[in-house]
């Protein structure tokens, strides 16, 4: 099996199944000197897994992450990083039951025509299992960007099956089990979650996930485009239907007066690009949302067949996410960062770290800029913005 390895010069291969020993990945292409141990990156882990709260599944796992190489004395050598992430709680005997079926909306269809065999427990290597390897990986990428870069990237749920959440404050993201921004909403989302999860069906759920402090240039403008890897990172990500970025499909419906980022001398007076324009960064925030379906392991029948093409009726019993969006934050952040080092040492080879030139724009306009373009008045000379 191919297709195991992410990036050009910051390369992530992860292996495992969701039911065998251990999972794990090799990170290479981490400049060395960094400061790194395993406290960096457990912090992410702990975002990410299972059992946090009732709304999730109740498989216990520690995900604690043991450093194998790459680290000496503390900080890295510049060679590969090697991460392991052991299982401590399969349960296959879950999965007896489809060892001969296909459960409907899941791989297992696929891998078993394109390899001719499959690990049923727990989805095998198809299982959100595998993602842990990506937030381990993607820590250690994030303290990379932020020690050298300044760039900060964090990420929150903005809808919830129907439930739209209003944002408020980033605060409130890592106070609650839906990594929302907002604190009033979560009593909502309890109830619904309660009652779905009694109900035994499942829903889908929308993440949006913000880079901060990314410079400008990074990305290439034909083959390589940064939102091009954005959105094939995002789409590998277990579950994940669509991407967006910037407006994303609010573009079809907005006029140019309206969708093209107006510039001036003191910034962008808007974003809708999402910091991104011909593939390369515009030194705004990159802001990316993805769509992440309903989990398709539910206790409900459901219309299949077995490997002889007989009809069957599948349901999937076991521990599982009703809406395995809720985990997804803490992965789509992670994600984002792996796609953002690769570009940054990518720019870095070609560039020799010159990320600007003259003459140089601030990423966002101050607000009597914008109110002045909004008023269609002229913007020579600005109203001066209190400090």
């Amino acid at each position: 099996m191919s297709g195991n390895t992410l990036g050009t010069l910051f390369r992530v291969t992860s292996f495992g199944e969701s039911h065998g020993p251990a999972i794990g990945c090799v990170v290479d292409g981490c400049p060395p000197g960094m400061a790194l141990d395993a406290a960096d990156i457990q912090h992410e882990l702990d975002r990410r897994k299972p059992g946090t709260s009732r709304h999730v599944t109740q498989r216990r796992e520690s995900d604690t992450v043991e450093i194998l190489s790459g680290v000496f004395e503390g900080v890295t050598t510049g060679t590969p990083i090697a991460l392991l992430i052991r299982n401590e709680d399969s349960r296959s005997k879950d999965y007896a039951n489809i060892a001969g079926t296909f459960r409907p909306g899941h791989a297992d269809y696929t891998y078993w025509q394109k390899y001719g065999v499959r690990d049923y427990r727990g989805g095998g290597r198809q299982s959100a299992r595998e993602t842990a390897v990506r937030v381990a990986a993607g820590a250690v990428a994030r303290k990379w960007l932020r020690e050298r870069h300044g760039v900060a990237i964090r990420g929150h749920l903005t809808q919830l099956g129907p439930n739209v959440v209003p944002f408020e404050d980033w605060a409130h993201v890592d106070a609650n089990p839906f990594f929302v921004g907002n604190a009033s909403i979560v009593p909502a989302l309890e109830t619904y979650m309660d009652r779905l999860r009694k109900s035994g069906d499942s829903a889908g759920a929308r993440i949006e996930v913000v880079a901060s402090g990314v410079p400008v240039g990074w990305g290439e403008p034909v083959y390589g485009k940064l939102d091009a890897d954005i959105a094939a990172a995002m789409m590998s990500i277990n579950a994940v239907k669509g991407v967006e970025i910037g407006a994303g499909f609010a573009a079809v419906t907005q006029p140019g007066t309206v969708h093209s980022d107006e510039m001036t001398p003191q910034g962008f007076a808007s974003n809708h690009a999402g910091g991104i324009l011909g593939g390369i960064s515009t030194g705004q925030d990159i802001v990316v949302a993805f769509a992440v379906k309903p989990t398709s392991s539910i206790r409900l029948d459901r219309h299949s067949v077995d490997k002889s093409g007989a009809p069957v009726i599948v349901n999937t019993h076991g521990r599982h996410d009703p809406c395995v969006g809720i985990r997804a934050t803490p992965i789509g952040e992670a994600m984002l960062a792996l796609v953002l080092m690769d570009h940054a040492l990518r720019h870095r080879a070609q560039n020799a770290d010159v990320t600007t030139r003259t003459p140089r724009i601030a990423a966002q306009a101050p607000p009597s800029v914008v109110a002045a373009l909004k008023r269609g008045r002229a913007v020579d000379n600005p109203e001066p913005d209190e400090a």
